[in-house]
């Protein structure tokens, strides 16, 4: 089903069900044109879990999820050329991320330190986490990052993005289909998976997303 428009308001709460999903998304860029998402979900109502959205250079769009429970949610949500049922591994030490979904992805990254909307956005975190709060920070968010913080999505379903942390990216390598794709690039053009992009910059964002849809929305 096609979204309504991003501006469009979001459903009563009375008719829907509101799922949250608290965790990490970190936006990507390469040299070759790729882009990469990174979704890592400790706590959601579908248990602990990490996806990764590709958008080639040509602008095809594709869904790596690691069941199919999680791919369909997500599939319904967002929009996709191309949904993968694979492994996604995630392994942190300290500011070093690595990201393996054989056989097709592997991905390493380092997490830069906080800057100052980084810093404002970690203090205020518990607080702005709540719908109702990232609806006011969406203009903000627009102007300051060039993004958007709600909006709706596939399926009846809206989405708030209550970021709680910020941190840039320092460096990256990816390999994607046996292909490398290059070094660590601006997120240029945006990713066109849902009503929003992530910022421009390469950037991890702790974040705790909210949907909001019809009462039948799997709850996990």
């Amino acid at each position: 089903m096609t979204p309504p428009g991003p501006d469009a308001p979001p459903p009563p709460a009375r008719d829907c069900v509101d799922l949250r999903f608290d965790g990490w998304i970190t936006g990507i860029g390469t040299t070759s044109g790729s882009r990469l998402v990174l979704g890592h979900w400790p706590r959601t109502p579908f248990g602990p879990f990490s996806d990764v959205m590709v958008e080639r250079a040509d602008g095809h769009r594709t869904l790596l999820a690691p069941t199919r429970q999680v791919a369909d949610f997500i599939a319904g949500t967002y929009a996709f050329d191309e949904v993968r049922v694979v492994p996604v591994g995630v392994r942190i030490a300290g500011d070093r991320w690595t990201v393996t979904s054989v056989p097709l992805l592997d991905l390493s990254f380092t997490v830069g330190r906080r800057g100052a909307l980084g810093t404002l956005l970690h203090l205020a975190g518990p607080v702005i986490s709540r719908p109702t709060l990232a609806a006011l920070t969406d203009p903000v968010a627009r102007l300051l990052m060039g993004v958007r913080t709600r909006g709706s999505a596939g399926n009846g379903r809206y989405e708030w993005y209550g970021a709680r942390d910020l941190r840039r990216l320092t460096a990256a390598t990816a390999t994607y289909e046996g292909r490398d794709l290059g070094p660590l690039a601006p997120v240029d053009p945006p990713v066109r998976f849902g009503f929003g992009s992530t910022p421009r910059m390469p950037c991890q964002v702790r974040v705790t997303t909210t949907v909001r849809g019809p009462r039948s929305t799997p709850p996990g």
